[in-house]
């Protein structure tokens, strides 16, 4: 709690010295919030008690920040839109999920508005097949608020942390493809704590693509998903697995004799660099 108090002070004082004033705080401590003027406060929090009032809810870059509890939760207004392409591509959108947590169940929305391409205009209306996919997944669409994701990595009660593993697990289906990243953190007293950390996921071209490419391309998103992990998270001494259940993509990585077609060898090469040690 110093820390972010000295934090926001100085914030604060350097602003200032510009003429810029920096307001409008908010904080999941109420000792952090008792600290700061009332009127540089969020104006959610300005009139509440902070012995018996709950902390409220805030938006933060588009997510919902539950602060009594600090977990992050979808929060959207779902409106009727027409059964056509236009109208499916405005729901699917309206779900703001910068972490992927959501991304496997955003999968199936994108991919009915994929199979909506095919001879479909944008004000037609979609065919009775898809018609029923779209209605349950709409139907279900609102269960996702009621999930919570914890901000802090970190559980409470863990002291200083020994082990500090980032699992990045990526697969493929004739469906789709994707990532999921995992943080595993080891404290001194052997407490273990995995936290999902990013989710990506993408919809399977319709043009014809095979399994081991596509399995290779899952593979090329948990590298890059690694390397922006591993810039934002500023972890000291930070260790990296590599997981997927293809045969496939592990021989295309060691395989050091034979030349592949020319995007292929593409791919491998970026997931040598960052996924094979340095002999």
């Amino acid at each position: 709690m110093p820390e972010a108090i000295e934090l926001i002070t100085n914030g604060t004082e350097i602003c200032m010295r510009s003429r810029f004033r920096l307001h409008k705080f908010t904080s999941n401590s109420k000792e952090v919030v008792e600290s700061i003027p009332v009127e540089s406060r969020a104006k959610e929090i300005k009139e509440i008690d902070l012995n018996c009032d709950l902390l409220p809810p805030e938006r933060v870059f588009g997510v919902e920040w539950n602060i009594e509890n600090d977990a992050f939760k979808f929060c959207f207004i779902l409106k009727d839109k027409p059964l056509t392409r236009r109208g499916i591509l405005s729901t699917v959108s309206s779900v703001y999920d910068p972490l992927g947590v959501a991304a496997l169940f955003l999968l199936r929305g994108r991919r009915i508005l994929q199979l909506c391409k095919e001879n479909i205009g944008w004000d037609d209306a979609i065919p009775d097949e898809l018609r029923m996919q779209w209605e349950m997944w709409r139907s279900e669409l609102p269960l996702l608020e009621m999930v919570e994701v914890p901000r802090c990595f970190k559980r409470k009660g863990m002291v200083s942390l020994k082990k500090i593993e980032l699992h990045h697990f990526s697969d493929a289906s004739t469906e789709g493809y994707g990532q999921c990243s995992y943080l595993r953190l080891v404290d001194t007293s052997d407490q273990v704590h995995c936290s999902l950390v990013m989710g990506k996921a993408g919809v399977t071209p319709l043009k014809p693509i095979t399994i081991p490419r596509l399995e290779l391309t899952a593979a090329l998103v948990s590298v890059k998903v690694s390397d922006m992990l591993s810039r934002e998270l500023r972890y000291d001494e930070l260790e990296e697995v590599f997981w997927t259940d293809s045969n496939v993509v592990q021989a295309y990585i060691q395989n050091d004799a034979r030349r592949f077609h020319t995007f292929v060898a593409s791919w491998v090469q970026q997931i040598r660099e960052r996924t094979v040690p340095e002999q």
